[in-house]
């Protein structure tokens, strides 16, 4: 008996009624009135499918299906119908709303400019800090550039940021309008009226790319891609979203950042089969999450006095500008360390660990009261992590070659 199905369709299931419950689309749309399209649907369902069946027309990968027929078709199917009977009035109950409210409200809501919105509160500048770690490894250990490599590179490059950002942005919307950094390429301030379209966007969006990742793994018997899969979204969600709000614990708000962007090269790892367990792969990601966690606290000590003023917590308000500073310096010397101490070329890898360690330098002794004077460093490190990117690039390309002995 196999779930891979089953999987595949709870992997789109479960973030499309959490999105539509969020958009408060199934509210509106009434449980009993979903409940009895959903019925009509299961029906027709089960009287087509089976004729599809009947007639050759379709077929199912047996060791991946139950094994539960009505009569001759797989039972997996009624998830599909039901998940219809949900998602396509509920969708068009949504934007339907939304756009009566902004009309209401004296604002037009157009297609265009609710991509302009959900474009900004993406964060642009930050898609390839996590489309590229997973492209680059899958890439250099799995060796092909198959389907897997291409949605896997475009999942982590755009919905994948706006679940991250977008939920961040609406939940921190009352300490964002304190923040006089939000407003820019570090951050969106976003309007109330686009609060419930980014939510159900970012919620959606991920969902085909998650199921097909999720099917072609367990496909292939790898169940694993799936759990760090699902791991690393998790940390996406609970880092923002309310209930949760991970980013207001102090030093699980920097590891939890880390793992947004260690995470992509992880799944990337564990598809390509390559062992989370042996020195190199420790140390690879230890050096990364250090790297992260690095880079969040510095980022957030800029933040003190606006987040103190809304209320928020984190690890700078938690042990002050001084000791934040300091220990993101020190996390980013234990990256290049270890980076030192792995395999050729890795070593070489650390080099840009330094340029780091320049900039946090003359801010050792930062008081709270001159927190904002840290933001001239972290707008110097939005650029610098391309220089790094650049140098693990070079550092790839050589790898590459030199196992083909072309150097």
């Amino acid at each position: 008996m196999h779930f891979d199905y089953l999987l595949v369709i709870a992997c789109v299931m479960v973030p499309t009624f959490l999105a539509l419950q969020l958009a408060g689309a199934i509210r509106q749309l009434g449980w009993r009135k979903t409940l009895a399209v959903g019925l009509g649907l299961l029906a027709l369902s089960a009287v087509f499918d089976n004729l599809l069946v009947l007639a050759d027309i379709v077929d199912y990968h047996r060791p991946s299906i139950l094994g539960v027929k009505f009569p001759i078709a797989p039972i997996e199917d009624l998830g599909y119908a039901f998940l219809a009977a949900v998602l396509v009035p509920s969708v068009w109950l949504g934007l339907k709303n939304l756009g009566k409210s902004a009309s209401d409200s004296g604002h037009s809501f157009t297609l265009r400019a609710l991509l302009r919105q959900l474009f900004w509160a993406s964060r642009p500048i930050s898609w390839i800090n996590t489309a590229y770690p997973y492209a680059a490894v899958y890439l250099v250990v799995g060796h092909q550039l198959n389907t897997m490599f291409w949605l896997g590179t475009l999942f982590f490059l755009i919905p994948y940021n706006l679940l991250m950002y977008g939920i961040n942005d609406v939940y921190d919307y009352e300490s964002d309008l304190r923040n006089p950094r939000k407003g820019s390429i570090e951050g969106a301030v976003l309007d109330p009226k686009w609060h419930q379209p980014t939510l159900l966007f970012a919620y959606l969006l991920p969902v085909p790319f998650v199921a097909y990742l999720s099917w072609h793994e367990l496909h292939r018997g790898n169940p694993m891609t799936v759990v760090w899969l699902v791991v690393v979204l998790f940390a996406v969600v609970a880092y923002s979203a309310k209930g949760m709000r991970f980013k207001e614990i102090p030093l699980l708000d920097s590891l939890t950042s880390a793992t947004h962007f260690v995470g992509p090269m992880v799944v990337a790892m564990v598809a390509t089969d390559q062992p989370l367990n042996s020195g190199t792969s420790i140390k690879l990601i230890g050096a990364f999450l250090l790297w992260g966690m690095a880079s969040h606290a510095f980022g957030a000590v800029q933040d003190i006095r606006a987040d103190r003023e809304g209320g928020l917590a984190s690890i700078a308000t938690a042990f002050g500008a001084k000791e934040t500073v300091r220990f993101a310096f020190i996390a980013y010397g234990f990256a290049g360390i270890a980076l030192l101490s792995g395999i050729w070329p890795m070593p070489i890898a650390a080099v840009a660990v330094v340029p780091y360690l320049a900039i946090t330098w003359p801010y050792l002794n930062l008081s709270d009261d001159d927190c904002e004077r840290a933001n001239a460093g972290w707008r110097r490190f939005i650029w610098l992590n391309f220089f790094a990117g650049f140098v693990v690039t070079m550092i790839l390309i050589y790898s590459v070659l030199s196992s083909h002995k072309i150097l």
